[in-house]
């Protein structure tokens, strides 16, 4: 610890207003530390809105007129002005690094255009934790059982040699060429290596070596698709594959089908979160992620409950299965249905309606419970006037009837006074509802179909006669089930079963509907119940079709009437499609709310001001810390300019002004805290600040790996963005520091010694690393996958690149210390 606090000052720092002379170091280095941590998270937010702007450019399209093969006709389409990975290895590269660049920047025009320890090894040190810590964590976040592999393997070669060609040539010119000073070629070629980097990149990425000249290769060099790739991806086009189309929603929507209690609402939110993680993102995209998912900011990603995301679990596995080609568990919908009936009570009358004859002077009504049965629950029941009315033809009642624990009949009795005059069928209604009063465990309890029952007061004591009670019904396609009602007429005496068939017509059993014959079951009392028939919806426009069922004969002596045939006629209805528009529309609501960027500064200030942007139900605890502990920052950033404006370049420099500011200070926080603890500039730089600006790339590269198919923009990321740190961290600051020099008639001093020995390790390590991963994409051992793969290889393989980084801050260290 360093007890002296005269020589520890920054560009800025100490303020001259602070006395900080005589404060107590130890109380100085923790304040300073604080300082340093706090700036840490500004920079998190500020980058957020930096790499906003970013998407914002970098998804800007343009529409052009392309002929259509074989055809003197064209068609508008719709492009990318971007090339992927130009964005990646300019904008975004420059997004995810612009602390360390501007550090560098600041440091040597700071430092009366002198050499400095903090930006240059801020950039090494970061260089290491992304190649290192970040692809460790990267290989050992796949789930189990999954792979992920490098898709654009070229590209990938081309930025991998490139972060390791730009530290051996730091290398090379501190060292091997001019050492201790540069010159200023030396200088302006390492800012050149930017954009040939670029260039090679945007070869490797459109396949100009190599590839064999078609008759659409103009449309492929322009990023088009063909009219033949355009029409297929089209008919496959679904949910699932990142497409938002009507057609994809309505195969969603039969999927969901399978599953009960899913509204209009809940497909949409289960369609967003699918579309969110199957769409491909870029690198800027996951940083924005991770950031906010650490400040506690507006998601990216629509958060589900459990009970959605239990589904939604099911639907990914599904979809997986389906790209396999294996079949599906058949256990997994079933398992998810009996949990969904299981979590409440369901209690409905056991009949829709009962007749008693008026000489029985009572009615037994039976209410049964199903679903879960492990709770008490209370029902309240009362008794509503019909033909029959209270206290002239029955005693109207009203009270509550309790199902113990494992508990599913309970009986109503309601007394029938009978008067001994001769009077027509008369009827009144018993109705249930949920017992508010004494809800213990009722916020279980639902109600089922039948929860109103009809009681018909008869005069005789016939078996009765049965038949339907129409010739003819009709159903919609998408109803599930058809309920047919057969009614008992002229009596109601005695247990009666009526057997009933069905016939195909323009309806086909198995295809339309599901068929057969039964029997059909009446208590005594009972005068109307259904046939239930399944009907299949295929959800497919067609004619209406129909079927028949027939009555054929009664048990008891019981009669069949007139009406012993009824045709069924299934009609094609607008419900699916009009729900499904209902879904799309509401999904892509649910996927503007979901944008990146911030479309006004209303919106900015409102999302500044509020946890999760306002969306307090999904909130957490942690979400709730992190937004207290950054609400000063999002409110000094919600000043700048919205992305919307002038195509986010107005948002991108503004931003980059505020990191520049930001970035300074935090050159003058770890400097004059490396100073009190003891700490070099070079082991700060590798250390505490290196860590503090990669955390978020940390997070956005473990999300990428996850979400994406491939993991290119997770290592990709990675390897391009160590190769721009170098290139334009260091090679802008060079250039204008030999400028400088060269202006005074000498040369750039600058000493190699700690700097070129944390390249050499760097680059060493490096190398290693990338051939590990090379073996683990062509060596089964591996899973043939560079991240994930078999569970024993891919831990080894984060523990051993784990500790190589800490060689590396090892051997760095001890270096700075003159210890090597």
């Amino acid at each position: 610890m360093n007890t002296t606090n005269e020589t520890c000052g920054g560009l800025f720092l100490p303020l001259g207003a602070f006395c900080e002379d005589g404060w107590n170091p130890y109380v100085r280095a923790f304040l300073y530390m604080l300082g340093l941590l706090y700036c840490f998270l500004g920079v998190a937010i500020v980058a957020d809105v930096f790499m906003c702007a970013i998407e914002k450019i970098t998804s800007k399209t343009a529409k052009i007129l392309v002929a259509r093969p074989g055809s003197e006709e064209t068609e508008e389409i719709e492009v990318q002005v971007w090339n992927g990975t130009v964005a990646n290895l300019t904008l975004m590269a420059l997004g995810s690094s612009a602390p360390e660049i501007l550090l560098s920047v600041i440091e040597i025009v700071g430092n009366e255009f002198k050499a400095g320890d903090l930006g240059p090894g801020t950039i090494v040190g970061s260089a290491a934790f992304n190649l290192l810590c970040i692809t460790a964590v990267c290989v050992i976040s796949i789930p189990k059982g999954e792979g992920r592999r490098i898709n654009s393997i070229k590209v990938f070669i081309v930025t991998a040699f490139s972060a390791v060609f730009a530290y051996v040539w730091i290398y090379i010119i501190l060292v091997a060429n001019t050492a201790d000073e540069m010159d200023p070629w030396e200088a302006i070629l390492t800012l050149l290596f930017f954009p040939i980097l670029v260039i090679i990149a945007y070869l490797a990425d459109k396949d100009f070596c190599g590839r064999k000249v078609s008759s659409e290769m103009p449309a492929l060099e322009m990023g088009l698709k063909t009219e033949k790739e355009r029409e297929a991806e089209a008919r496959a086009a679904s949910i699932a594959q990142g497409a938002l189309t009507k057609d994809a929603v309505a195969d969603f929507m039969r999927e969901l089908n399978k599953f009960p209690n899913i509204t209009t609402e809940d497909a949409a939110r289960l369609a967003a979160a699918r579309l969110q993680e199957t769409t491909h993102h870029d690198p800027g995209w996951y940083r924005v992620s991770a950031i906010r998912t650490l400040t506690g900011g507006r998601k990216v990603v629509p958060t589900l409950e459990e009970r959605l995301q239990e589904v939604y679990d099911i639907l990914k596995q599904n979809a997986e299965a389906d790209r396999a080609g294996s079949p599906r568990s058949p256990d997994i919908i079933p398992s998810y249905v009996s949990a969904i009936d299981e979590k409440r009570a369901i209690v409905e009358f056991a009949s829709a309606s009962c007749a008693v004859l008026e000489s029985d002077k009572m009615v037994d009504v039976l209410v049964v419970r199903h679903g879960n049965t492990e709770n008490s629950v209370s029902i309240r029941f009362e008794t509503i006037d019909g033909t029959a009315e209270a206290d002239k033809d029955y005693v109207s009642q009203r009270g509550s009837i309790t199902f113990a624990a494992g508990e599913i009949e309970k009986h109503i009795i309601i007394e029938i006074i009978d008067d001994n005059e001769w009077e027509p069928d008369e009827a009144f209604f018993i109705k249930l509802s949920v017992d508010t009063v004494n809800s213990v465990g009722n916020e279980e309890a639902i109600l089922g179909a039948k929860s109103i029952n009809q009681v018909i007061i008869i005069n005789d004591d016939e078996p009765g006669m049965f038949e339907f009670e129409r010739p003819s019904i009709i159903v919609k396609e998408s109803c599930g089930v058809s309920e047919i009602p057969v009614v008992r007429r002229n009596g109601a005496d005695g247990q009666i079963t009526v057997k009933w068939k069905t016939r195909s017509k323009s309806a086909i059993d198995g295809k339309d509907f599901v068929g057969g014959e039964g029997l059909v079951r009446f208590d005594h009392g009972e005068v109307r119940k259904c046939i239930e028939i399944p009907v299949i919806d295929d959800q497919e426009t067609e004619k209406d079709e129909n079927f028949e069922v027939t009555l054929l004969e009664a048990s008891s002596g019981a009669t069949i009437g007139r009406t012993k045939r009824t045709v069924v006629t299934i009609v094609n209805d607008d419900d699916f499609n009009s729900m499904v528009s209902r879904v799309l529309m509401m999904t892509k609501v649910n996927m503007d709310a979901l944008r990146v960027e911030s479309s006004s500064w209303q919106s900015q200030f409102h999302d500044a001001m509020n946890v999760n942007a306002g969306d307090v139900e999904n909130a957490t605890s942690l979400d709730y810390l992190m937004h207290f502990l950054t609400f000063a920052w999002k409110i000094i950033f919600a000043i700048i300019p919205p992305p919307s404006l002038l195509g986010g370049w107005l948002c991108f420099c503004v931003s980059l002004i505020m990191i520049g500011l930001l970035t300074a200070l935090i050159g003058d926080l770890a400097g004059i805290f490396g100073c009190l603890v003891g700490l070099k500039d070079s082991v700060t730089a590798i250390t505490f600040v290196a860590l503090g600006t990669s955390l978020p790339d940390l997070f956005a590269s473990m999300q990428a790996a996850k979400m994406e198919k491939y993991a290119d923009n997770s290592l990709g990321n990675i390897t391009g963005s160590n190769s721009v740190n170098v290139f334009l961290g260091l090679g802008l600051p060079w250039v204008i520091a030999t400028i400088y020099w060269a202006a005074k008639g000498k040369k750039f001093p600058i000493p190699s010694g700690n700097l070129a020995v944390s390249v050499a390790v760097y680059s060493v390590l490096a190398v290693i690393c990338i051939i590990i991963l090379f073996l683990r994409r062509f060596l089964s051992f591996f899973g043939k996958v560079e991240l994930g793969g078999p569970n024993v290889p891919k831990y080894a393989t984060g523990v051993i690149l784990i500790l190589m980084w800490l060689v590396y801050i090892l051997l760095s260290s001890l270096q700075a210390y003159d210890k090597l």
